[in-house]
């Protein structure tokens, strides 16, 4: 094949074939270990949390490129309907926090009265189970995952007591493609993509958006995504 032959299909087309192909491996990668499981009697091996931990990881980074793809296309609409915040946190809970009792890290959540959004939940979930998880990479032992009503929006809150966000991601153009600090390991891409997410949520005038910070009460990151 020829690299004009490339040019003509398209970069970003087969880039996103080779995702699904990606997808499909981890989506048996996931089952092969699900049988392994059942081999052993409790309690199992901690090895087994921390592959089912990656695999569910890697499936979220590849559902956000998948997702970003289609949305450039204009092939992507949300699915929307009214959510427990409680229930969202839960989830991320139930995703995140075998990992981070592992690593000795307190996961706190707190969820102020009965709140309910309008919201893409798969979607939602997704981005907060990235942003937490990158918020146990950089802490040093407790994360809160919180959800608070303010005026006309739902506000989920994630703060941690690492050292803060790096100033490239403070008060940033999310809009934008983020810069990629490889040596890091910064790639700023859970950021655009809750960002876009954040910007496809909208209700009457008012639309979703994301705040960066290092105000947390813990003295590290606090992120705070908004939704109508």
């Amino acid at each position: 094949m020829t690299n004009t032959h490339i040019l003509s299909i398209g970069f970003p087309a087969i880039l996103a074939s080779s995702v699904h192909d990606i997808k499909n491996s981890l989506t048996a990668l996931r089952a092969l270990l699900s049988q392994l499981e059942t081999v052993y009697q409790d309690p199992k091996p901690t090895e087994f949390r921390q592959l089912e931990f990656e695999t569910n990881r890697m499936n979220n980074c590849l559902m956000q490129l998948l997702t970003l793809y289609k949305i450039d296309l204009s092939q992507f609409s949300l699915s929307i309907d009214e959510h427990s915040a409680a229930d969202i946190l839960e989830d991320v809970v139930a995703q995140q926090s075998t990992l981070l009792s592992l690593s000795n890290i307190q996961l706190i959540t707190e969820c102020h009265d009965e709140l309910f959004c309008y919201c893409d939940n798969a979607l939602i979930s997704n981005a907060l189970c990235t942003l937490v998880n990158n918020a146990q990479r950089y802490c040093q032992s407790k994360v809160l995952l919180s959800v608070v009503q303010e005026d006309d929006y739902i506000v989920f809150c994630i703060e941690d007591d690492g050292k803060g966000y790096p100033e490239s991601l403070i008060s940033s153009d999310y809009k934008q493609l983020p810069q990629i600090d490889l040596a890091n390991g910064n790639t700023g891409l859970g950021l655009f993509f809750t960002e876009t997410i954040a910007q496809l949520h909208i209700k009457g005038d008012k639309r979703g958006f994301i705040m960066t910070d290092n105000n947390s009460q813990f003295g590290g990151a606090r992120f705070k995504l908004y939704l109508p």
